[in-house]
């Protein structure tokens, strides 16, 4: 038995970030983890693993499509799926060392085994019993199913069966049109898979901006994924060698049936909080399963907090960070603060898609008066030179005072190129401020500038 000022339980993204920042603040720190390396599912099973593979999958494309016209002439590689997997697993590891290395560092306790919390400022590992001022619960998500489908994890897989799959399926479903399913499945679709996403909605990437889902899906059918829009899945069966979906077409209720060596269920995922005895403890829940907070992160039950995917909001990695590091603060008698209206969100497929504030739908709806400032990245000399002229960016501004509202973009290194907009959204810049800053050419940047400075006068290069 150990006494603490802070037991984190969960070591993804929002417990580990949130420890460090426990340590570097003079608080003695714990960390409680079940699996057999650090940084959770984001670290293992999610995001690095499948950003390796997206990274691997792109360049094979490259050398497909785009090689012989630059004047690289010669065979297209050919896939060695075990080495490639080899590859991801490697990644992970270096990344997973790495944390290891920074708890060492920082003098950071790990508590190996799964945490339970049997009363407030205690926390049960295995047989033993821990003490602590503060326990903060960082429990993260699990991949979330249907009625009538059953993950074995080998036929009909989770993201984290699609990461460990033994060869490339030559045909695979996809069910749900998110983040998760249009990653994976763009890597099999490169890899040589005929894909098919079914989508109950009627369009990709629910909740993001309208325009960017039409352009989003044409790129992705022009790349050769295949769509059943407006689709509910009734059930997945795993066959003898195969599995067979069978979904209904919302629109005339037609019932219609699929085939395919794999089906991979992106459904969203769900918190994940099983064994921890809240109910015991009488911890407030949502309605949708997630452990409700305050404002500074802490449950009903004083001296309890709650950070990243378990507690609402956006399930992403750098929004737990952010609450990990706020909620250290908070512990340590300081003031922590996230801006829930600058969280950027980003798809890693090619091009990859990131937004960041309002959408255009979102400030229709609040009836706000706002401008489009709009650039394709044709007009992006660097663009055309890479082969990545498809996409635009697109920045959203208040008609009155220009502030920026949102920011979505669909092209080149979006996830890098959302975030200059992240800072001036962060400093309540206008779009004119992003216009009059000088932007380096050629860098796919100009079209972030190109987009402000239609919110004005016009762009240069359209």
């Amino acid at each position: 038995m150990a006494s603490y000022d802070v037991i984190i339980i969960g070591a993804g993204p929002g417990g580990y970030v949130c420890a460090i920042r426990c340590a570097q603040l003079g608080l003695k720190t714990a960390v409680v983890e079940g699996r057999e390396t650090l940084g959770g599912t984001c670290l293992n099973v999610g995001c690095i693993p499948s950003k390796a593979l997206l990274h691997a999958s792109h360049m094979l494309h490259e050398a497909e499509h785009n090689f012989a016209a630059m004047g690289l002439k010669g065979a297209a590689p050919k896939v060695d799926w075990k080495q490639m997997l080899a590859y991801k697993t490697d990644t992970i590891g270096q990344n997973t060392k790495g944390i290891e290395f920074l708890f060492k560092k920082n003098k950071i306790d790990w508590l190996k085994g799964w945490g339970s919390i049997p009363a407030a400022g205690q926390v049960k590992v295995g047989d033993d019993i821990h003490t602590a001022k503060t326990v903060i619960i960082a429990s993260g998500s699990e991949p979330s199913s249907l009625p009538g489908v059953e993950v074995d994890e080998k036929v009909i897989v989770t993201s984290t069966g699609a990461l460990e799959l033994p060869k490339v399926p030559k045909t695979m479903v996809v069910i749900g049109a998110g983040v998760i399913g249009l990653e994976l499945g763009s890597v099999y679709a490169r890899l040589g898979a005929s894909v098919t996403v079914i989508e109950y909605l009627d369009a990709v990437t629910p909740g993001m901006d309208g325009e960017v889902q039409k352009t989003f899906q044409r790129i992705l059918k022009k790349q050769g994924l295949d769509f059943v829009m407006g689709a509910a899945v009734q059930k997945a069966e795993a066959q003898k060698t195969k599995a067979r979906v069978t979904y209904k077409l919302r629109k005339d209720d037609s019932e219609h049936g699929i085939d395919a060596d794999v089906v991979l269920v992106a459904t969203g995922r769900k918190p994940y909080t099983t064994g921890l005895g809240l109910d015991a403890l009488g911890v407030q829940m949502t309605k949708r399963g997630q452990i409700a907070v305050d404002a500074h992160w802490q449950t009903n039950v004083k001296g309890i907090y709650a950070i990243g995917d378990c507690i609402e909001g956006p399930m992403l990695a750098h929004k737990a960070e952010d609450e990990g590091m706020a909620v250290a603060e908070v512990v340590a008698g300081r003031h922590g603060h996230v801006n829930y209206g600058v969280i950027p969100g980003v798809i890693y497929t090619h091009p990859e898609v990131a937004n960041v504030g309002k959408t255009e739908e979102q400030l229709k709806e609040q009836g706000r008066a706002y401008k489009v400032g709009k650039f394709s990245f044709m007009g992006n000399g660097r663009a055309k030179a890479n082969f990545a002229g498809d996409g635009f960016v697109k920045i959203l501004a208040d008609r009155e005072t220009d502030r920026i509202l949102g920011c979505h973009i669909i092209g080149p290194a979006a996830g890098d190129l959302i975030h200059e907009v992240c800072v001036a959204m962060e400093f309540g810049a206008s779009a004119e401020d992003l216009a009059l800053t000088c932007h380096a050419h050629p860098t796919y940047s100009e079209a972030v500038r190109e987009a402000a400075l239609a919110c004005g006068d016009g762009p240069i290069h359209s």
